[in-house]
């Protein structure tokens, strides 16, 4: 990045030249000059101490390398670059106007060949091209005098031209004669003579190809050292609102449809914040058809509206906006057309669009009764019923809502899904919430779970306004939430809690369901006592664990839901991942499942200590597990391995009594 910055520099003082009086006198002038072409910080720093050193001014470029401020191969590289120009210090010297040009000094001073040009277009004969110095100056400084003079006629002519037809609207900085102006309107003593036949004879000679710097300069003739950049203009009020909120007169014009919500409520009308944060304004009279004594009878703090654009008045970076049914049905036709757009012209098919007008007046009437917009005789937000008396019928369709919210999408499925993919790791653990296409009373929340990972969520509207607005109840599964961010706080937030326990449980493994059979079959045959089990995220349920486990020679699993209140096994809720570890060890069939005895008298089976036929009693705690090693359990919480002291043995957890018996304990 740096080193774009300074090619960019380096061009700029290219195309602008350097004044070498002032950048070596200047402070802040003098930076420039490390980035003329063929210098840098040491060569500029030298080169302003000689400077310096020989009384701070130059009168010449060749004084540059007669005085041996650079060397011969620096100056040959950066010498056109450097601009003497005429200052007080140099009253008393002859100052070379070509010194003052983007012109190399070998095509006027060692080779003379603009003063050829010059002297050929002023006919003065090639007597007057010798080593006259004062006179080949004079020549060219008539020369210059004539081409700028026809710059200037040229420049009165376009603008004449050009007002005669739009009027006064020519604009200086857009006007460039190299381009603009046709070679044959030209008129000054340059253009007259040849100068590709001229080039030739030089190529000829076997002076090499000068062709480029002939034509430099010509125009260094009519425009020396003229500045490529446009002036700074400050900014217009247009230019401003454009910059800061992205809009235009195509995107924001009056008779356009916006949403927005409400920030606040004054004396003169409701501020609102549209899309794309412009400030929006709805004046007291545009607020209902009747007459409105305060904004707060109308509309509410944090309420979400469409509206219709009035004016946009850029110069105060606000939109003036309406609820007025009056404005609601007005065609598209009656609104005055921003100046800025291109006028229609003669072909403009009318008719069709008056078609489209009326097409989308019936829309508008349809969605004016969803929204009841207005107030008094005809406001249908007041009460249930309409102007008629009748109860106001919903239209049943699934339509877009006027939500604001930052996780609200009006979006289609594909479309929530593919913002969410897109966004990668950034969005885990996030959710997108679109209008649900099974019906108009239904939202669908798009949470992703992990990276490539996302379950929808269908949830439950009642309580609605209008088919536009978002149910005052949203219900998941017989759980009421009464807004978006309480549905997110209370359901989402949870849930990514659940996923973060699983990431962090000591039996999950990150891979795939065929990976995690392999290794249980693997393990299986290594141990044949064992049982083992695993759990990793299932394939074909997104957002739904999988407990794979293998008791014999199959590997089996089963299916655990993520809820906010904990993990789902089949009719069971558990408040942690380890609590339903545990039923499965007691019971790997399931909870509700008939628990299976290997041995007749289940009761011995319990018993954590056996006594052998000596009648000696053996300790079995220190047998291994058949549900994997001991050395497996999470490291202790304290820092090491061991874990804390734990209370007298009882029955182990592996092993449960059948259920309706009290639990058994070893004889002392």
């Amino acid at each position: 990045l740096l080193r774009e910055y300074e090619r960019v520099l380096c061009n700029v003082v290219a195309n602008v030249g350097v004044d070498l009086y002032g950048a070596c006198k200047f402070d802040h002038i003098h930076g420039l000059l490390s980035f003329v072409p063929g210098l840098g910080p040491r060569k500029a720093n030298n080169l302003k101490q000689s400077v310096a050193r020989i009384g701070g001014a130059v009168s010449s470029r060749r004084s540059i390398l007669a005085k041996r401020l650079l060397g011969p191969i620096v100056y040959n590289n950066s010498v056109a670059f450097l601009r003497v120009r005429a200052i007080d210090e140099l009253q008393d010297h002859q100052i070379h106007p070509l010194d003052d040009s983007r012109c190399h000094p070998d095509v006027y001073q060692r080779n003379k060949w603009a003063v050829k040009i010059a002297v050929d277009a002023l006919e003065l004969g090639d007597s007057a091209a010798g080593d006259n110095d004062e006179y080949a100056i004079s020549a060219i400084r008539d020369v210059m005098q004539n081409s700028q003079n026809e710059v200037e006629r040229l420049y009165n002519e376009t603008k004449k031209e050009w007002e005669n037809v739009y009027g006064p609207t020519f604009v200086v900085d857009s006007w460039e004669p190299r381009t603009s102006v046709p070679t044959e309107r030209w008129r000054d003593k340059v253009e007259e003579l040849d100068l590709e036949t001229f080039a030739e004879m030089i190529q000829q000679s076997g002076l090499g190809k000068w062709l480029s710097h002939l034509n430099m300069v010509k125009w260094e003739y009519r425009l020396p050292f003229q500045d490529p950049r446009k002036p700074m203009v400050p900014p217009t009020g247009e230019t401003l609102f454009r910059l800061l909120t992205g809009e235009t007169d195509a995107t924001l014009c009056p008779g356009k449809e916006v949403t927005g919500k409400v920030m606040k409520n004054g004396d003169f009308g409701s501020q609102v914040k549209l899309e794309g944060d412009v400030p929006g304004f709805i004046p007291l009279r545009n607020l209902a058809d009747d007459h409105v004594e305060s904004a707060e009878d109308i509309v509410q703090v944090g309420t979400v509206v469409t509206a219709l654009i009035t004016q946009v008045k850029m110069e105060h970076m606000c939109v003036d906006l309406s609820l007025k049914k009056e404005d609601f049905t007005k065609k598209s036709s009656e609104w005055e057309r921003p100046q800025s757009l291109p006028p229609l012209d003669d072909h403009f098919d009318r008719a069709a669009a008056l078609t489209i007008d009326e097409e989308k007046d019936k829309e508008r009437e349809s969605r004016l009764d969803a929204l009841r917009l207005t107030i008094g005789s005809s406001n249908l937000g007041d009460g249930e019923t309409g102007a008629d008396g009748q109860p106001v019928r919903r239209s049943g369709k699934v339509t877009r809502r006027a939500c604001a919210h930052p996780a609200f999408r009006n979006a289609k499925h594909d479309e929530v899904d593919r913002e969410l993919n897109e966004a990668g790791d950034a969005m885990v653990g996030e959710a997108l919430i679109r209008p649900s296409n099974k019906s108009c009373d239904s939202l669908a929340i798009h949470w992703m779970v992990r990276p490539g990972c996302i379950k929808v969520i269908e949830v439950l509207e009642q309580d609605k306004d209008t088919d536009a607005s978002i149910g005052n109840k949203l219900i998941i599964k017989k759980e009421v939430y009464g807004s978006i961010d309480e549905l997110l706080g209370r359901y989402i937030a949870p849930m990514n809690d659940r996923v973060e326990e699983v990431l962090h449980h000591r039996k999950f493994l990150d891979k795939m369901e065929d990976e995690i059979d392999t290794k249980l079959e693997t393990m299986k045959r290594a141990q044949p006592q064992g049982v083992f089990y695993f759990i990793c995220w299932s394939e074909s349920y997104p957002g739904y664990v999988s407990l794979r486990f293998i008791m014999s020679k199959t590997p089996r699993h089963h299916t655990i839901g993520v809820s906010p209140e904990g993990f789902v096994w089949g009719p069971k809720t558990y408040s942690s991942m380890d609590r339903l570890m545990n039923d499965f060890k007691k019971n790997p069939a399931g909870p509700g499942a008939k628990l299976q005895s290997n041995r007749p008298g289940g009761s011995s089976s319990s018993m954590s200590s056996r006594t052998t036929g000596t009648g000696v009693r053996t300790d079995d705690s220190n047998r291994q597990s058949r549900w994997g090693a001991r050395s497996n359990a999470p490291p202790s919480r304290w820092g090491n391995s061991i874990p804390p002291p734990m209370p007298p043995p009882g029955p182990p957890p592996n092993f449960a009594p059948p259920p309706g018996q009290p639990p058994t304990f070893a004889p002392r």
